[in-house]
């Protein structure tokens, strides 16, 4: 079961760009929690099909996000292998 906190750091997570200014301070501000717990909160929520069917569009987006960084690194790596 997600708790109060999950739910808020989701609901953040669908909506931030809707605060003034930066993330990080909007984090602290309305989630009263550091940036570092934020993103840690948020990797797990990503694994949790709990999280999915809460706030689905915002899951999906994150694990989007997370595949995209590691076909870039990977092709990166491969290239960098292919050129030694």
């Amino acid at each position: 079961m997600l708790s109060e906190r999950d739910r808020r750091v989701l609901d953040f997570e669908g909506s931030w760009w809707h605060y003034p200014g930066p993330k990080d301070r909007a984090i602290t501000e309305y989630l009263e929690m550091s940036a570092t717990r934020y993103y840690q909160a948020l990797r797990r929520l990503m694994d949790s099909e709990e999280a999915a069917r809460y706030a689905p569009l915002t899951v999906h987006r994150l694990r989007k996000m997370r595949r995209d960084r590691r076909a870039q690194i990977a092709e990166r790596v491969q290239k960098g292998d292919s050129l030694g």
